[in-house]
């Protein structure tokens, strides 16, 4: 066995990079990293798409210390809950771009996406329709890692080799609503459910166009199927307001969450239930949802989640969003040149530049660490921007100057950190 290998089996990377390959960061503040070098970086995707109040928040810290001295941990399965988990489900659902909105709580966004499948496909059956047990899901997406979360992504790399996915789910492109209504008589009254992103996240940073969103809501009320949107990376202020179905001003049925919940401090998601799906699920009083997670309602998580929430709130850090925008998304469209940077596409709090055909973003973003920025590279040819929602117009800057000068490296065959 190889020795030159580290212990820790990374996630997206090679099983054979040896450890030379990674960049140790040890420290953070505000929108910043710092590695085990003492060099430092502008965290241009806020970790991965979810550090939204900044690194360094002694609020949350303070507030997990104070719980886990109180009650650190015990589970919410029947019978059982505790006052942390109840605050925070009472504070999402008032927050719900839906009314009468109840919260199941994960661990993550997997768990999320898995969670709203399994509730869309139960919902259905527990209404006395079992045979709809289609998901609609687009290309390109990202849902996430698990076997349902997996099947959903329309990312055929990331589904490679893992064998038989989940049945009775179908793509359709992201922007195209005819090709719903053109999916085959196959399908007329079994789907269960639709799942779409505000703006496709880690499949390339792609907003719907206009008027996407109340074309999903028709399509669903049609077909009496289930509007899901998954908020992972869009919801907690990205789009500029709490939730991304909000900024296209639509309805969900059921509404998924991770990373921006707690700025990534400590591991939770969820799923909003909206009031199509609980009169499914509670209309037989009996009836037993057989589904949970260990860590679901975690208090000394969900402790992180509050005091995050109150961050979000008390420094209006939503209202940062446009700003983001105007700034950072103007600074990527200066890079556009026909040549090397040959267009860039975003809104709001999240943007990502496509280069030329040749140049690696993989190298770009190696080459951009030695400018101290972290930005993340998608497939082959695009680099994505998501930083917190508290970096400051100095720090945008050198992310767009700092991705300029990368370039031209990589172009000229310079090496980076």
């Amino acid at each position: 066995m190889r020795t030159d290998v580290p212990p820790l089996l990374h996630a997206y990377a090679r099983p054979a990079a040896d450890r030379s390959s990674y960049v140790d960061i040890v420290a953070g503040d505000g929108a910043e990293v710092v590695d085990a070098a003492g060099r430092r970086y502008v965290d241009a995707l806020g970790s991965l798409w979810y550090c939204n109040v900044g690194h360094g928040r002694a609020e949350i810290a303070d507030a997990v210390a104070e719980q886990m001295r109180t009650l650190e941990v015990f589970h919410t399965f029947d019978r059982f809950t505790n006052p942390a988990a109840d605050a925070v489900a009472e504070r999402l659902a008032g927050l719900a771009p839906m009314p009468d909105t109840r919260v199941f709580l994960t661990s993550g966004g997997s768990e999320s996406v898995e969670t709203a499948v399994k509730l869309a496909r139960i919902a259905q059956h527990w209404a006395g329709h079992p045979e709809r047990t289609v998901v609609v899901s687009r290309r390109p997406s990202y849902h996430g890692v698990t076997y349902a979360a997996l099947t959903a992504t329309g990312l055929a790399a990331n589904q490679q080799g893992f064998g038989p996915l989940l049945p009775d789910v179908v793509q359709v492109p992201y922007d195209d609503l005819d090709a719903l209504d053109h999916l085959g008589p196959e399908y007329e009254g079994r789907i269960a459910a639709v799942i779409a992103e505000p703006v496709v996240g880690a499949g390339g940073v792609y907003p719907p166009p206009e008027g996407y969103f109340a074309g999903l809501r028709e399509r669903c009320d049609r077909w009496g199927a289930f509007l899901i949107v998954d908020e992972v990376i869009c919801g907690f202020g990205r789009l500029g307001q709490w939730w991304g179905a909000q900024h296209f001003g639509v309805r969900p049925d059921l509404v998924t969450f991770a990373k921006g919940v707690t700025s990534g401090y400590l591991p939770l998601g969820g799923v909003l239930v909206g009031a199509a799906v609980r009169e499914a699920l509670e209309a037989d009083e009996a009836a037993v949802f057989r589904h949970g997670y260990t860590y679901g309602g975690h208090p000394t998580v969900a402790a992180a989640a509050l005091a995050n929430l109150d961050l979000l709130e008390k420094e209006d850090l939503i209202a940062r969003a446009p700003a983001i925008g105007e700034r950072l998304g103007a600074g990527l469209g200066s890079l556009v040149d026909g040549t090397d940077v040959v267009g860039h596409r975003g809104t709001q709090g999240i943007w990502a530049i496509e280069l030329a055909e040749g140049l690696s973003a993989n190298a770009v973003r190696d080459a951009l660490l030695g400018h101290g920025v972290i930005a993340r590279p998608i497939g082959t040819s695009a680099l994505a921007y998501c930083p917190p929602l508290v970096v400051t117009d100095e720090q945008m800057d050198r992310c767009v100057e700092g991705t300029r000068r990368a370039i031209a490296d990589v172009r000229a065959g310079r090496s980076g950190a």
